[in-house]
């Protein structure tokens, strides 16, 4: 997803118009037509900038940037945007230790999963990370999806959990985020 096409959606999302969000951010009398060039891609403001909007639309900066993906943060972030695009291309699922069995004692590499409706029609592949961070996040991630998809929380909160993360993270319920996220 391009930089512009971030700022749209946020900026829809916060209900706000081109006009506003340029003001907002100080670009004087032209505000309008700059974040509409921003928005089509036929420019690309400055990281100052990108704060500031940021800061206005109330969203992480990062979440605004050109990802790389070379660090854990930038990679959750792009995974977040990759599923903005593609709702539903992401199955998270948490794996279940059973105690005095070792994995891989066998030459048999394989994962069983429950064939349920749920699933594809070819056996799905899956990943798991050796790093904290990542794996902490997925957890919580697999957590947010869950309480999307059984109406514990709505579309708009589970967007906006994504849009401040980390700062929107409670830890899998220990503790309470930096940034509140949920309409209670």
């Amino acid at each position: 997803m391009t930089i512009g096409e971030k700022i749209k959606r946020v900026r829809k999302f916060r209900k706000m118009t081109q006009a506003e969000l340029g003001t907002a951010v100080g670009l004087g009398e032209n505000a309008q037509n700059r974040i509409a060039h921003y928005e089509r891609g036929t420019r690309v403001p400055q990281k100052e900038l990108l704060d500031r909007m940021a800061e206005v639309l109330d969203v992480n900066r990062y979440m605004l940037y050109d990802l790389t993906g070379q660090n854990n943060s930038e990679f959750i972030q792009m995974m977040f945007w990759i599923e903005e695009v593609n709702p539903g291309i992401f199955r998270l699922f948490q794996l279940q230790r059973f105690p005095g069995e070792k994995c891989n004692e066998s030459d048999d590499p394989g994962v069983y999963y429950h064939d349920t409706d749920e699933w594809p029609a070819r056996s799905p592949v899956a990943m798991w990370f050796n790093g904290g961070m990542i794996n902490d996040f997925m957890r919580e991630w697999l957590i947010r999806m869950d309480e999307k998809r059984a109406g514990l929380i709505t579309k708009d909160e589970y967007f906006e959990w994504k849009l401040n993360w980390p700062d929107t993270c409670d830890d899998c319920g220990r503790h309470e985020p930096t940034k509140r996220w949920r309409k209670v």
